[in-house]
């Protein structure tokens, strides 16, 4: 009985595969269509959610899960490197500037934003403003799953943030960091070197 079953399901299995390859070009030009700059050779997985000026520009050999958030509101602006891995639920928001270097790898419903509402003033926050700052990924880091990038930080070359752990400050170049604040857990030796 597997073996009948086998040969019935393989032919549709190839059929669902090259369909699948369909799919992914659907989504590159989906993904192309709305913004600056997108190599050919980056692999698009899924569906992406834009929304703003689309000045966001993705470098070669990046890999996009599905369900990756990208806006940018004002002078906001989105870069990525070559051979960037964006996974599943990732959101970058810009009001002024996210900029990943080459080969960052970002684990899933990790949030970048570089804009925090003001508070106060007797208005509701949603008519307060923004502050904003410049968010500096660079390159070959690793952002673990869940974790949040504030306003305002730069992270160095190699260095690792952990899983939840939220970034409200700049961090040097190979290190592991992580914990809410995030803080320098230990140096990493060799790290991402050629």
């Amino acid at each position: 009985m597997k073996a009948l079953l086998l040969i019935v399901l393989t032919p549709l299995a190839a059929l669902v595969a090259r369909l699948a390859g369909v799919q992914r070009l659907w989504h590159h030009a989906c993904l192309r269509a709305g913004v600056s700059r997108l190599a050919a050779n980056t692999v698009v997985m899924g569906a992406v959610e834009l929304h703003g000026n689309g000045r966001i520009e993705i470098g070669s050999e990046c890999l996009i899960y599905p369900g990756l958030y990208l806006e940018t509101d004002a002078e906001g602006r989105i870069a990525l490197g070559n051979r960037c891995v964006l996974s599943r639920g990732v959101h970058l928001s810009s009001r002024s500037a996210i900029i990943l270097g080459d080969g960052c790898m970002i684990g899933e419903y990790v949030s970048i934003r570089d804009a925090n509402h003001h508070y106060g003033n007797g208005l509701m926050v949603r008519d307060s403003g923004f502050s904003t700052a410049a968010i500096t990924l660079g390159r070959n880091v690793w952002i673990g799953r869940g974790a949040v990038i504030l306003p305002g930080v730069s992270i160095g070359d190699n260095t690792v943030i952990a899983a939840n752990a939220v970034v409200n400050r700049s961090l040097p170049a190979d290190v592991l960091a992580g914990g809410v604040p995030a803080k320098v857990l230990r140096k990493l030796a060799g790290a991402g070197h050629d």
